[in-house]
């Protein structure tokens, strides 16, 4: 079945990785185990850009198929190319701009850490540790963080905190505009009205805010000496 449900296409700089669209995502996470388990000795310990086609994935499914395909192979995925940017060049200056946040951007702390730069579509930006970005996270950027994070700029892409199943972990931004966040085991999509966990958040002017968990749900409120003191930071 995994030969039908995934195929993968490599260049020089990374793998595109085509998903068949209607295998049942239990499965398809199966296949791509052992695609890339089969492929293994092929593809070596290189580092390389992603890119996922054939299938609609969400922030959670993109992680949790990258996290498989380190764990079958060793593969160092360096980030997760868009879809509509799935080109050799693309895919080059993705891994250039991952390399030069690892070599110069990231800049570590004792108990925490620091970037410098915005953070683009495709993106993704990954910390064991609480981090600062001096920068904007734009549509389609990733952040993910077992502590917590802050954005001293805008706030438009994608964040998972907690990462290690801490619910008491926030994301805090100059300008909070997400497309989804995720704090611990909790989800919250901006637009997703459907959502039991939805974003409760108030209709404020641009100022900095808070995201937290309370009561299973996730409120993004103005930061005030008040929020910051019924928070367990």
């Amino acid at each position: 079945m995994s030969s039908q449900s995934v195929v993968i296409k490599s260049n020089r700089q990374g793998l595109i990785v085509v998903l068949d669209e209607k295998t049942d995502w239990e499965n398809l996470k199966k296949d791509v185990g052992e695609k890339f388990r089969t492929s293994a000795k092929f593809f070596g310990n290189a580092q390389m850009a992603l890119c996922f086609q054939g299938r609609k994935l969400s922030f959670e499914e993109e992680l949790e198929l990258s996290d498989i395909i380190s764990a079958n192979c060793q593969i160092q995925v360096v980030c997760i190319v868009d879809e509509n940017e799935a080109t050799e060049a693309a895919m080059q200056k993705a891994i250039e701009r991952q390399m030069q946040q690892e070599s110069g951007d990231l800049m570590n702390l004792q108990d925490g850490r620091f970037y410098k730069g915005t953070l683009r579509s495709g993106q993704v930006l990954e910390s064991e540790t609480s981090i600062v970005i001096l920068g904007d996270v734009n549509p389609g950027a990733r952040v993910v963080s077992k502590g917590n994070v802050i954005v001293l700029g805008t706030l438009k892409g994608n964040v998972y905190v907690g990462a290690s199943g801490n619910e008491s972990a926030f994301v805090a931004a100059l300008s909070m505009d997400p497309m989804q966040i995720r704090i611990g085991d909790v989800i919250a999509r901006s637009a997703d009205s459907q959502q039991t966990r939805g974003l409760r958040r108030k209709k404020q002017e641009d100022t900095p805010k808070i995201a937290f968990v309370e009561e299973g749900n996730i409120y993004i409120e103005p930061i005030t000496k008040e929020v910051l003191n019924d928070i367990n930071l």
